[in-house]
C-alpha cells in the first residue's frame, strides 16, 4: 500500500487502552494506516523517515480553554496596577494620575481587595476623585470590580436592578442603595462594554496569534468554555473560525458552548445551544455542549461552599438547584446535547452530582448526556466516588495545582477555608483513582505570551504541585515548597492520557482523535525528548520539535497561517505579527 509518510525508529506513545508503545507508523489520506513494529511497515511504501529514537504522542486536547474571551481581553485595557497599601493611598494614587492624564473618557485601574486593608471602596468615593468621566477598577481575579455613577447609569443599572444571582453575581449594596462594587456576572458587561466594536479584522488578527500558539503546542483540539454574558460575541467569533475552516485555515478542532449564567436565560440559552448546533457544523468547528457558571471564586468568596467560609461564615450560592439542573440535563438530553459546568466549590460540583444523579433516575437506559465539571478547587469528602459511579468528567487546570498565588499558598488558602480543607485542594489523583474520567486543561483568558496555554508547564505542575525556579514561569509566581497534599500529584503517563484520549472522550471525537491508533486524525507531536523519563521539575520547557494534524506538517510557524501575512475574508490581508492589544499581560 502506498503511504503519504511513514515513520520508524520512534518511541510512540500510543494512548489506547493499553497505553502501547510501538515503534512505527504509516499515514494515508490525513489518517493512520498502520501503528506497530518496523515488521509491519513491509506491507507500506513510501518516503520513512527515521526518528531516531525520538518519542512520540498524539495531539493534545485541552478540554477547558476561553478562546472567545481571550479576543475580548485582547483588545480590553485591564488598567493602571495600584498597589498601595491603604484606601487613601489607593485613592490619592488614582487622582494623581487622572490629573496627570486629564480628558479621558474612561479612567481603568486594576487592584487587589487587601491594597483597601479591609476598608470599602465606594461610587461616592470614586465621584469625587473624577466627577466628569468614567471610572473602573478592576478586582485583581477579574471576577469583581468596582465603578463610578456615571458607568451605572450608561448601563441603565439603578438601585432597583434585581441582581442576576443573588448570593453570586450582584451588585452590593448599603442601606438598599448601590455602593457601585459588583460581583461575576454582574460585573462583566461594565468590563467589557467595548467589545462591539472590534472588527472583523481585529478580530481574525487575534485568533491567528491563538492558532499560532497552539500548534507551536501541539494542540488539536479544544473545549472553548465560553463568553459569559456575551453569547453574542461567541456567535461572532465562532463565525469567523466557521469561516476560517471552510477556507482550509482552521488545522485546530474547536468544540464550542452556548454559555448560561442564571436561571432566568435558561430558555433562551437551551434554544440558544439548539441553534448554534446548526450554524456551527464544520470540520473543525462545533457546538453541542450548554455551558454553565455555577459558581464563582474562593478569593472573593463567590465560590459555593458546603462548609462555610472561615473568615466570614457566608457559603457562596450556587447559580442552580439540582433539581433545576436535572429539568435542564432532560431537555439536554432529549436534543443529544451535553453540559459543561464551572464548579470552584464544593457545593457547586455537589449540585452537579445531585442533578444527574435525579436525571438519570428518571430516564434510566435512554440517559446520554456528557457532564463536565470543570475546576474542582475543593471537593467534600462524600462527592470523590461519585464522578465515577454517575458518569461525570472532572476538569482540572494542573497548572494551579501549586496554589496559584506565588510565596506560601499552604499559608494563604485557609485563611479562607480553613487548615483541613486548605491543605486538601485539586484533588485530581484521588478522583482519578476511583476510575471517574479526568481531563486537563489550561482555562486561560489572556492570550499574551501565551505562557500559562502551555500543556507542558500544566503537566509539570500536575507532577510537581510547584512552581519552582526549574518552572518556565513568571517569577513571582514560585512557591517555597510543594502544595499539599503530595499524594495528589500525577505521574507523566496520567498527565499525558488526561490530555489525550480522555480529552477526546469529554468532547465525544474519541473515534476520530486523542490516540494514535488506525483510523483516526493523523494527529501527532515529536519530541527529541523521552517525557516519559524527563525530569519533571522544568519539564515546562519542553517543546515539540515537529507537529503533525491529520499527517500534515505544522511547523515551523504555524505551517501557512502567519508565513507572510493571509487574505482571511472578503480580501482582507492580515500583516504578521499585527495587534491591537492594549491590555497590561
Amino acid at each position: 500500500m502506498k503511504a503519504d509518510k511513514i515513520i520508524k525508529n520512534a518511541k510512540i506513545y500510543t494512548s489506547d487502552k493499553n497505553k502501547s508503545i510501538v515503534t512505527a507508523l504509516a499515514v494515508k489520506d490525513g489518517k493512520f494506516v498502520y501503528v506497530g513494529d518496523e515488521a509491519g511497515l513491509s506491507q507500506y511504501e513510501g518516503e520513512v523517515t527515521d526518528l531516531g529514537g525520538k518519542f512520540v504522542m498524539p495531539g493534545i486536547i485541552d478540554s477547558h480553554v476561553h478562546v472567545t474571551t481571550g479576543v475580548a481581553f485582547e483588545y480590553t485595557d485591564l488598567g493602571v496596577p495600584v498597589m498601595e497599601s491603604t484606601k487613601k493611598e489607593c485613592l490619592e494614587f488614582m487622582a494623581d494620575y487622572i490629573k496627570k492624564n486629564p480628558g479621558l473618557e474612561r479612567y481603568r485601574f486594576m487592584m487587589e481587595r487587601t491594597c483597601l486593608a479591609g476598608e470599602e471602596l465606594t461610587k461616592a468615593d470614586l465621584d469625587a476623585i473624577c466627577p466628569d468621566a468614567e471610572i473602573l477598577v478592576l478586582e485583581g481575579e477579574v471576577h469583581s470590580n468596582w465603578v463610578n455613577s456615571k458607568i451605572l447609569t450608561a448601563h441603565g443599572v439603578t438601585d432597583d436592578t434585581p441582581d442576576p444571582v443573588p448570593g453570586l453575581a450582584y451588585y452590593v449594596r448599603k442601606d438598599g442603595h448601590l455602593t457601585g462594587n459588583s460581583y461575576e456576572t454582574a460585573s462583566w458587561p461594565f468590563l467589557f462594554d467595548g467589545v462591539d466594536k472590534l472588527t472583523d479584522e481585529q478580530i481574525t488578527i487575534a485568533l491567528l496569534r491563538w492558532l499560532d500558539s497552539s500548534l507551536k503546542y501541539g494542540v488539536s483540539a479544544v473545549f472553548d468554555a465560553g463568553f459569559p454574558e456575551h453569547n453574542h460575541m461567541n456567535e461572532r467569533i465562532y463565525s469567523i473560525l466557521r469561516d476560517l475552516d471552510k477556507q482550509g485555515l482552521l488545522p485546530v478542532y474547536v468544540d464550542g458552548c452556548y454559555v448560561l449564567t442564571q436561571p432566568g436565560k435558561t430558555k433562551e440559552a437551551l434554544d440558544g445551544v439548539k441553534r448554534f448546533r446548526e450554524e456551527f457544523n464544520t470540520e473543525h468547528m462545533k457546538v453541542h455542549t450548554l455551558k454553565i457558571f455555577m459558581d464563582g471564586t474562593l478569593k472573593i468568596e463567590t465560590a459555593a461552599m458546603v462548609t462555610p467560609y472561615v473568615d466570614t461564615g457566608a457559603l457562596g450560592a450556587p447559580a442552580f438547584k439540582a433539581e433545576e439542573l436535572a429539568d435542564i440535563i432532560k431537555e439536554l438530553n432529549a436534543e443529544g446535547l451535553d453540559l459543561h459546568v464551572h464548579t470552584v466549590g464544593e457545593a457547586s460540583s455537589r449540585v452537579v452530582l445531585d442533578g444527574v444523579e435525579l436525571a438519570r433516575k428518571e430516564l434510566g437506559d435512554e440517559y446520554r448526556v456528557k457532564v463536565t465539571c470543570a475546576h474542582l478547587w475543593v471537593q467534600d469528602d462524600a462527592d470523590l466516588n461519585r464522578f465515577a459511579s454517575l458518569g461525570v468528567t472532572a476538569n482540572f487546570t494542573p497548572w494551579w495545582h501549586s496554589g496559584n498565588v506565588g510565596g506560601n499558598p499552604a499559608e494563604y488558602w485557609p485563611q479562607f477555608i480553613g487548615e483541613k480543607r486548605g491543605h486538601n485542594m485539586f484533588r485530581c489523583k484521588t478522583i482519578w483513582d476511583t476510575g471517574a474520567l479526568v481531563t486537563w486543561s489550561s482555562d486561560e483568558v489572556f492570550y499574551g505570551d501565551f505562557r500559562n496555554w502551555s500543556p507542558y508547564l500544566a503537566m509539570e505542575t500536575g507532577m510537581t504541585r510547584w512552581i519552582n525556579e526549574h518552572t518556565r514561569f513568571e517569577e513571582t509566581s514560585r512557591t517555597v515548597a510543594a502544595f499539599p497534599p503530595l499524594s495528589e500529584r500525577m505521574n507523566i503517563e496520567e498527565m499525558i492520557q488526561g490530555y489525550t484520549i480522555n480529552g477526546a472522550k469529554q468532547l465525544g471525537i474519541e473515534a476520530s482523535k486523542g490516540s494514535i491508533e488506525i483510523g483516526k486524525d493523523a494527529d501527532f507531536l515529536v519530541f527529541d525528548k523521552d517525557l516519559l523519563t524527563a525530569e519533571h521539575e522544568g519539564f515546562s520547557f519542553n517543546m515539540p520539535c515537529e507537529v503533525y494534524f491529520s499527517g500534515k506538517s505544522m511547523t515551523p510557524k504555524s505551517a501557512h497561517l502567519l508565513a507572510e501575512g493571509y487574505e482571511i475574508m472578503n480580501g482582507l490581508t492580515v500583516p504578521v505579527g499585527t495587534s491591537n492589544k492594549n491590555n497590561h499581560y
